[in-house]
Parts: structure tokens; C-alpha cells; sequence
């Protein structure tokens, strides 16, 4: 079995590969740069080198595969990223038509739902409807917000303060990309007929207020959660050197998940994966704030 898998130095796409060369199989890796790829791992997969916005690249590249792992890659240098998330989604339905890959596994994101006016998960909104229209087999993971996407955030954590334009006290799913990489393995692996979504929430559901509170507790450090206003945050990303239309699409991924919003698929045993954000906090994050 063939499995394709782009992302592959991502922190989902990362975990996938290593899983699935611990299982046996030799991937496929979709890379634009092989260097960036662990030296150890190179021999045991197969790799593809190009970028995803290269039509003929992502054509050859799924030529033979069996399933594809799809993550859109976000450039948040980019002129425009939404634009870009459309057309690898664009370039991908088509790759996955001409090839006849029988599976395709969509990494997507809480807000997906709305289709319009999240920012930039609007793109992983047109990725779903792009991927199921060439007539694989479509699982959607449909994932909360990374713990990872703190490790943006280290200067103003090291200064105490833990910035959001969500509501103190509006719950949100938290989630370890591992444990998103474990599920969309052990999918892969197992296969699947027909189209769906499936949610990857997270243990719980954590306020910022509450996230601020493990945080301290888990690095040692004191940290007051804190909400800004669009128009700061959005400031901030410019200064630190997002184009524009990048800045635009980070501010309404918050935006347009923050008013009354419920996400669609609920929270139930499938979807609470096990990783707790304490746990994450102390090993990765706490090293980084000392």
C-alpha cells in the first residue's frame, strides 16, 4: 500500500510519517525541502520533492498512491494564503481524480463548518468541498486548536501575558497535534468507505482563563490571560512580519469562531483524544520559557 502524506516535517504530517514507518509501511512524502527531513528517516520513506502549488508536481506525485494524508500548508509570508490553500486544494482534487486514489484523509479545523468568514480555515472549508468532489473515499478531521500554536506566543509568555481576542471565559477544544497524527494513522491504516467528518477535540474544552491557570501551574511561571482587540492583534502580525492578506486570515480565524459559535460535530468518546495541555506544557513548553 502506498500512502502519500504531505506535511511531512509538520507537526501532524511529522507524527503520521513516523507511525507509519513504525507500522511497516514506507510512505510517500510530499517535501519541498528533503534536508529539513530527520537524517534517519530519509531511507525508510519515499520522497516526492516539489511544492504544492505546482500543478504537474502534485499530479506525478500521486501517481500510484493508494490514500493520501492531505494538510494544506499555511505561508504566512505569502501574498495571499487563502488564495494559496485554494489552489494546492484545487491542485490536489484534481491529482487525486487522475491518479484514482481510493482514500483521501483531510486535515481540516473547528470552523470548517461555517464555509465562510473564518479567516483562513475558509480554505480548509473549500479543501473539503474540493476533496470530496473527486470521488474518493473522504475523511475530514475536523481539529480544535494546537497546542503548538503557543510556541508563537513564547515573547509575551515569557512576559507574563497569554493574549487572545476570544472572550476570557468562552470554552474552546485544545489539542495535541500528536494526537491528531495517532488518529489519522490508525485511519489510514484501517481504511474507511465513504465520506465523513470526524472531530479530534482534545481532552477538554479550556477557557483562556483556564489555559492561563495550567499554564502557570506548569511552567513554574505566573501568567495572566488577557484579551486584545482585532485591531491589535492584528498590529502585532504585521510588525512581526505577516503580509497583509496573512494577517487578515489569522485575525478572522478567531473572529468568525468567537461570536455564538458551536462546533458541529460534538464532543463524544471518538472525538476526546487523551493528551492534557498540563502534560504538553511542562515538557515542551516549560523548557522553552527557563
Amino acid at each position: 500500500m502506498t500512502i502519500a502524506v504531505t506535511t511531512p516535517t509538520g507537526n501532524v504530517g511529522s507524527q503520521v510519517v513516523r507511525l507509519l514507518v513504525q507500522a511497516g509501511v514506507r510512505p510517500r512524502v510530499l517535501v519541498r525541502d528533503p534536508d529539513k527531513l530527520p537524517p534517519g528517516l530519509r531511507p525508510l520513506v519515499e520522497v516526492a520533492q516539489g511544492d504544492l502549488l505546482d500543478a504537474a508536481f502534485v499530479a506525478g506525485a500521486l501517481q500510484g498512491a493508494d490514500a493520501l494524508f492531505w494538510a494544506s500548508p499555511e505561508s504566512f509570508t505569502a501574498p495571499d494564503p487563502l488564495a494559496d490553500m485554494v489552489t494546492m486544494g484545487a491542485h490536489a482534487a484534481s491529482a487525486v481524480r487522475a491518479a484514482g486514489v481510493a482514500r483521501v484523509l483531510q486535515i481540516s479545523s473547528v470552523g470548517a463548518e461555517r464555509k465562510h468568514g473564518a479567516g483562513l480555515i475558509d480554505g480548509l472549508a473549500r479543501n473539503e468541498e474540493q476533496l470530496r468532489g473527486t470521488g474518493a473515499d473522504v475523511l475530514t478531521l475536523r481539529c480544535g486548536y494546537f497546542f503548538t500554536n503557543l510556541l508563537g506566543m513564547l515573547d509575551a509568555l515569557r512576559a507574563g501575558v497569554l493574549t487572545t481576542t476570544m472572550p476570557l471565559d468562552q470554552p474552546l477544544t485544545w489539542v495535541d497535534p500528536r494526537d491528531i497524527g495517532e488518529v489519522s494513522t490508525a485511519r489510514l491504516l484501517a481504511g474507511w468507505s465513504g465520506s465523513d467528518i470526524q472531530a479530534v477535540h482534545g481532552p477538554a474544552d479550556l477557557s483562556w482563563s483556564s489555559v492561563a491557570s495550567i499554564l502557570s501551574a506548569a511552567t513554574g511561571r505566573p501568567l495572566q490571560a488577557q484579551q486584545i482587540t482585532d485591531d491589535a492583534l492584528r498590529s502585532a502580525l504585521l510588525e512581526a512580519g505577516l503580509t497583509a492578506p496573512a494577517a487578515a486570515g489569522v485575525v478572522g480565524m478567531t473572529a468568525g469562531t468567537r461570536d455564538d459559535f458551536t462546533p458541529e460535530q460534538k464532543r463524544d468518546f471518538v472525538s476526546t483524544t487523551p493528551s492534557t495541555l498540563e502534560a504538553w506544557a511542562y515538557t515542551t513548553l516549560r523548557p522553552l520559557l527557563q
